[in-house]
């Protein structure tokens, strides 16, 4: 199969950890993705995504205009070599549960993004592991049940 470097999306916008959630947000909407990288420089700090703006921002009624992306990404981002196997990339998306990863170089400078829509367009052999990975990340997590107020807020939905 193909590598990382063969399959991945090159020139990905990238975001700072200083930039605000509406900024996010509109570029997701330019974009149309779901997720950016949140980088100080050549750096790769988090991702943010569509989703964690919603949770740990909208949800917890937190300014969108004053909020900064380092107050709702995700920091600890798993990232992947440009020279790996997409097979290796799959593998690892379907255990982690995540349609993307940020790739970087050998300095750990992000050079772009590898999506399972990228594995799917490139490599229409795939089809089989795409689809088995999709499974394994859209495998559903058990509902939070912890009497919090999100929680109680959705059982009343």
């Amino acid at each position: 199969m193909a590598t990382v470097a063969e399959t991945m999306t090159r020139g990905v916008r990238t975001l700072t950890p200083q930039d605000s959630v509406v900024k996010a947000a509109q570029a997701m909407a330019e974009l149309n993705v779901g997720a950016i990288p949140v980088c100080d420089g050549e750096r790769l700090v988090g991702m943010v995504t569509d989703r964690d703006i919603v949770l740990r921002g909208v949800a917890r009624e937190i300014d969108p205009v004053g909020c900064k992306l380092s107050d709702v990404m995700s920091g600890h981002v798993r990232t992947v070599h440009e020279g790996v196997d997409v097979d290796d990339v799959l593998a690892e998306m379907g255990s982690a549960q995540i349609r993307r990863m940020p790739v970087v170089d050998s300095r750990d400078r992000l050079v772009g993004i590898i999506s399972l829509g990228d594995i799917a367009a490139k490599n229409p052999t795939s089809d089989t592991d795409v689809a088995a990975s999709l499974g394994d990340i859209s495998e559903p997590a058990e509902p939070d049940r912890s009497g919090g107020k999100a929680s109680a807020q959705r059982q009343k939905a």
